[in-house]
């Protein structure tokens, strides 16, 4: 088994020496980093088409989502980064408050299979923003993207600076047997709570990155054809498998009938007659994953799709329709390329059914109607919300990303992923001018004169 102790003692001892603390050294890091990303671009592409026969442009999409969140960061790390004074109280005077942003020390960041490439690389960027040094693991489920990532950074980044390991369930677990000073995780429910368990033994605070089921309902007051083409696309993006693709529809029962054409249309219309055909449709990351979603095909009445092919883990783009809410895909996230159809006439039973379910990563909402909106966005809770659209909202840096709840535990992208990576330490500057006895033994009678200050302080 790999020996994690040596690498993780190296890196602590690197960060004491405040290597990584200059900002200048910081940006030239992120530099590096950006630079990297871009002479790789080809090759980064090639892994993940190998990993999830993943299109080059959903790819790419990847590689954008870093280099916005590289180039957001280098402009306004100065002001990140810099001391901030803030307001002071009058007990205080004469005296100054501030907040410093400084590091956390040595970070543990895990990611995913699903976007193996701009959700382990995102985090990082933060932690070097934030001055810290960094451990990643990769998932194994994408070999490919791994393997690539581990050789990008581990030969162009000190290893007790940046330092990608590589392996499996052991791997992880000897991993968390380590203390960090603060440990990021994207991924399953189920194995966020395992990460969660192993960081409390060491009060090691953690981001949680996790999913759940993301309803989608669709009002009748909207331009079918719009919804159906965005809710199309958001589900099917990377064969379903992302983590706030629109896990199941609520629709207006007025207009269910026409929406779910229109939802037939778009499959074909992106994908073909054959999605398994289809340059720009991708595959099930592993064959376990693959019999799970199967086994959700026996289930409701499918009107689209249902083909698969376990030996290149294709599912077709599905619709299924005539279940209840009981039915076993609804027990869990589904992460893949099926979409289940429910009707509703008021969208009070919408909203109290999603309210009787873990909060959600993402709500999505298909209505022109203002008050319905606010009725949604007052009475539900969600990690995040796109009203008239899907996945969209990811891609907005001054939007924090991360769910609540059973969803998930913090917040990042843009400053949010800054903040993330480091602690705000608290300072209040004082001189030796001006000490009154007012606060020293003894008090005597001294109470009742105070008492009508206090309400200024």
């Amino acid at each position: 088994m790999l020996s994690t102790i040596p690498k993780i003692e190296n890196l602590r001892r690197f960060f004491q020496t405040e290597a990584t603390k200059p900002l200048e050294l910081r940006r030239q890091n992120l530099e590096k980093l950006k630079n990297l990303v871009s002479d790789n671009q080809e090759e980064i592409l090639k892994a993940l088409k190998a990993d999830l026969n993943k299109p080059e442009l959903e790819g790419y999409l990847e590689i954008a989502a870093v280099n916005q969140e590289i180039n957001h960061t280098l402009k306004h790390l100065k002001t990140w980064a810099k001391p901030q004074k803030v307001k002071n109280s009058l007990s205080q005077f004469p005296s100054s408050a501030w907040v410093y942003p400084e590091p956390l020390g040595v970070v543990l960041i895990i990611g995913p299979w699903n976007y193996p490439f701009s959700l382990l690389i995102t985090p990082l960027i933060g932690a070097i923003a934030g001055g810290n040094c960094s451990v990643l693991k990769p998932s194994e489920f994408a070999p490919h993207t791994s393997r690539l990532v581990a050789n990008l950074l581990n030969e162009n980044f000190p290893p007790e600076y940046i330092q990608v390991i590589e392996g499996g369930v052991e791997t992880s677990q000897e991993l968390l047997r380590e203390k960090y000073d603060h440990i990021f995780f994207t991924g399953g429910t189920s194995i966020g709570k395992i990460i969660m368990a192993e960081a409390a033994k060491h009060l090691t605070p953690v981001t949680l990155e996790l999913g759940g089921k993301s309803p989608c309902i669709v009002d009748r007051d909207i331009n079918v054809s719009e919804a159906a083409a965005r809710i199309t696309w958001g589900k099917f993006l990377n064969a379903g498998q992302t983590c706030i693709a629109p896990d199941y529809l609520l629709v207006h029962n007025s207009r269910q009938e026409e929406f779910i054409e229109s939802l037939m249309g778009y499959i074909e219309r992106f994908y073909g007659d054959d999605p398994q055909n289809s340059p720009d449709y991708a595959r099930i990351i592993h064959e376990k994953q693959f019999d799970r979603l199967c086994g959700y095909l026996a289930h409701g009445r499918i009107i689209i799709g249902g083909q698969s092919d376990r030996e290149s883990r294709y599912i077709a783009p599905t619709v299924i329709t005539d279940l209840s809410f009981d039915s076993p895909i609804m027990e869990e996230e589904i992460f893949g390329p099926i979409l289940p159809v429910f009707g509703y006439d008021d969208l009070s039973e919408a909203i109290d059914y999603i309210n009787s379910r873990p909060k959600p990563l993402a709500l999505y909402l298909f209505s022109n109607d203002k008050f319905k909106q606010d009725q949604v966005l007052g009475r539900t809770s969600s990690g995040g919300v796109c009203i008239n659209d899907t996945i969209m909202h990811v891609g907005v840096n001054s939007l924090p990303f991360g769910g609540v709840g059973e969803s998930g535990i913090g917040r990042y992208h843009g400053k949010y992923t800054f903040d993330t990576f480091v602690h705000y330490k608290s300072v209040l500057k004082k001189t030796f001018l001006g000490d009154g006895n007012w606060r020293y033994p003894p008090y005597g009678n001294r109470l009742s004169r105070l008492k009508p200050l206090f309400k200024f302080f």
